[in-house]
């Protein structure tokens, strides 16, 4: 029996990198997905990969209809809502402060801020049909820690986990937790750039490596699972010893 079976999930930012591991590892451990991204070839295939227990809806975060309708198509699919993993994020634009634009620091709020808003907001009623719920809410470990030329990520992923935590508090009354996910360097499209910054980031890592999206899924897991329903307003670290220097 898989630790997540006959539940109904939602993952945004499922197309590719982390969220479609966190994809990946729900349906393998029983539950039904929808798959939520702007990048509609990757969405559909992944879906088509995963089978019957997954659908690929086009989804963006910035928009309270679109989440609206995931939901919607979620619980006609597969029944009322257990899991949201709010995952999509960008990094914009990497910069000192005096170089970025009005426009360069909204355009990253919107999506990482208050695209998680909105998932949270949207969930709220077929949560509470399913009688309960997690959500986790994917900050980052520069939402624990301040990074160089990246104000507008690092204030986005810093409100992630402020907003889990008001979220915990609000909604323990009808069982349903609320906990953030702070990943390190994960292999993904974020970190696909140059040689040089790679190296920069691995001289820093205690790990000595960049981590997969398969081992992150392993924590994203016991987040949904009933295995951890005590636990909810907390961090949950997986970053190769990063946040210890």
């Amino acid at each position: 029996m898989g630790r997540v079976s006959g539940k109904t999930a939602l993952v945004t930012g499922a197309a590719r990198g982390l969220g479609a591991a966190f994809a990946r590892r729900l349906i393998a451990e029983g539950a039904s997905v929808v798959l939520c991204d702007v990048l509609d070839e990757a969405g559909e295939a992944l879906a088509h990969e995963l089978g019957e227990r997954a659908r690929f809806v086009h989804h963006d975060v910035t928009r309270a209809q679109a989440w609206a309708h995931s939901v919607a198509l979620a619980e006609a699919q597969f029944g009322p809502v257990n899991v949201l993993v709010n995952n999509a994020g960008v990094l914009g634009v990497v910069a000192p402060i005096e170089q970025l634009s009005e426009e360069d620091v909204r355009n990253v709020i919107s999506v990482n801020q208050i695209g998680t808003f909105l998932g949270m907001q949207a969930v709220l009623p077929s949560m509470r049909r399913a009688g309960g719920g997690s959500i986790i809410n994917v900050s980052s470990t520069s939402g624990l820690r301040g990074v160089p030329c990246t104000l507008a990520y690092t204030a986005s992923k810093f409100a992630v986990c402020g907003m889990t935590k008001v979220a915990a508090l609000e909604l323990a009354q009808y069982g349903i937790r609320v906990n953030s996910l702070h990943p390190g360097p994960f292999r993904t499209h974020m970190t696909a750039g140059d040689s040089d910054s790679l190296q920069q980031i691995l001289s820093v890592v205690p790990a000595g490596r960049v981590g997969e999206p398969d081992e992150l899924s392993h924590m994203m897991l016991l987040l949904a699972s009933d295995d951890m329903r005590f636990a909810t307003g907390a961090e949950y670290v997986v970053d190769g010893g990063l946040t210890c220097r």
